[in-house]
């Protein structure tokens, strides 16, 4: 379901959207929200629902590890985006699970009208770190098609 305004969206949103995500605002175009669900000193698995304002999207980027690791997205609420690098570009709406394998470069984030959240859950491995690459272009986003039930 689109949610265009941000209050319906808030009220959609079973987890909430938390504090402004600053720490990473410079790979992002636009405003992204960041609430932790897990304590990555106390819990293995790191996960936190992460919401995206209409339009906004992370930079390229890989998730690198020698062993395990990657990033699975689990969508909660609004319709969003997610594309590997050289692929077609995929519409997500919740319920939708994404597997994403180390070593992919993609990107994800909201739909041009509708705000959007997943759980990003980070899959434990060893050596992981995250490359931030190029911002999407508006060309690379706009590909995307929005398609509704």
């Amino acid at each position: 379901m689109k949610y265009e305004e941000r209050a319906a969206f808030e009220q959609a949103d079973a987890f909430g959207i938390g504090a402004p995500n600053d720490a990473y605002a410079q790979y992002f175009v636009g405003d992204s929200f960041l609430h932790p669900l897990t304590d990555p000193k106390e819990c293995p698995v790191y996960m936190a629902n992460v919401t995206f304002e209409p339009g906004c999207r992370n930079n390229w980027h890989i998730h690198h590890a020698d062993k395990g690791g990657g990033q699975i997205l689990v969508c909660t609420a609004g319709e969003g985006v997610y594309q590997e690098w050289g692929k077609e570009p995929q519409i997500l709406h919740p319920g939708d699970v994404v597997y994403i394998k180390p070593g992919v470069k993609h990107y994800h984030g909201a739909a041009a009208d509708s705000w959007f959240s997943h759980i990003a859950v980070e899959c434990p491995g060893e050596n992981c770190s995250n490359e931030w690459c190029e911002p999407v272009t508006d060309e690379q986003y706009n590909s995307a098609k929005i398609e509704r039930f």
